[in-house]
């Protein structure tokens, strides 16, 4: 495990289109759209980009699909303009390039609208067995678990193919890390649950936690630590090998396998610091896999997550304000 360096980052690969506008409309009204913006996203595209703009000094490694138009090229496009290899994005004939509509109001929240296209055509055989074993990487991170089309998917004995792509990552002797997304799913727990045992490090926020949990509290108290404490320990015991890290506005949690606990509060940002909410969670994502990836001890390594999000909330896209001073000093 010393002697590897390096992130893969696999999993969905979006062209996010950013509308930044003042205001959600009521329904069937009309709201001006004051800037658009394009940027590549997903929590690969996302957790991949931070860490270049980092300057982390890390071999960077993508890995998904794509299509053949013009979103596929710009995905291509802006890998290469961060110095990143595109031999394993995969192209897929005949099958639109992922893409997502974003709705971004400054201070606010933002609303996804997405197309899956090659990123649910993704599939085990995109990684067949040999595909690790080679690789110089320390970390297979794939994201974002249920907004994965094939990949998610029940196979005859009952787990799903992205369970088997993170098994064969670990039998390569790499460390797996998965993150969440936001997204209704009638199998949210099951897909969570059978990829538990093959999974090193979980990553999500606490909504995504309590999907996976099946915790059904007040929204004011989903983000109390102990309810996040609960709601960590409860999927570290879906056989998650070394810690699960749950993360919200007002705070971060860290429940190692060890026993061992961190709560982290954070300091927000003023609202007219924000230009967008988009992809702070990938930029979390980024940072603490930094510190994972380097041996640092929880604290350290929450702290780089936080610092990286915050830089990201920034940008009107996920990863256009990161910069190596977003974690100078920690």
């Amino acid at each position: 495990m010393t002697e590897r360096s390096g992130v893969i980052c696999a999993g969905n690969w979006i062209v996010d289109l950013v509308h930044d506008v003042d205001r959600w409309p009521n329904e069937s009204e009309l709201v001006r759209i004051a800037a658009q913006t394009r940027g590549i996203g997903g929590g690969p595209a996302n957790v991949i980009s931070a860490l270049a703009k980092l300057e982390t000094g890390l071999p960077l490694y993508p890995m998904g699909a794509i299509g053949e138009d013009e979103h596929g090229a710009f995905i291509l496009e802006e890998c290469r303009r961060l110095g990143l290899p595109t031999s394993r994005l995969t192209k897929k004939p005949g099958i639109a390039t992922a893409h997502t509509h974003v709705m971004s109001v400054a201070g606010q929240s933002r609303t996804f609208f997405y197309q899956g296209g090659a990123n649910d055509a993704l599939s085990a055989d995109d990684f067949p067995p040999g595909t690790f074993a080679d690789t110089p990487a320390r970390i297979f991170y794939l994201g974002y678990l249920t907004l994965l089309g094939d990949l998610d998917r029940r196979t005859q004995d009952g787990s799903t193919n992205a369970a088997r792509v993170l098994e064969r990552a670990k039998q390569a002797g790499l460390l797996t890390c998965v993150d969440l997304v936001s997204i209704h799913h009638p199998e949210f727990p099951r897909i969570v649950s059978s990829a538990a045992p093959f999974v090193d490090v979980l990553i999500s926020n606490e909504i995504e936690a309590a999907q996976a949990t099946r915790t059904d509290v007040e929204h004011d108290v989903i983000t109390d630590p102990d309810t996040l404490l609960s709601m960590a320990r409860a999927m570290l015991d879906l056989g998650v090998g070394r810690a699960v890290v749950l993360h919200c506005a007002q705070r971060v949690v860290w429940v190692g396998a060890d026993g061992d606990s961190h709560v982290v509060e954070i300091v927000p940002l003023r609202p007219n610091e924000i230009a967008s909410h988009l992809g702070a969670g990938d930029a979390f994502c980024a940072g603490l896999l930094y510190g994972v990836h380097e041996g640092f001890e929880p604290d350290r390594a929450i702290q780089l997550g936080v610092a990286t999000a915050k830089a990201s909330l920034k940008g009107l896209t996920a990863t256009s304000a990161i910069s190596p001073s977003a974690i100078e000093g920690l």
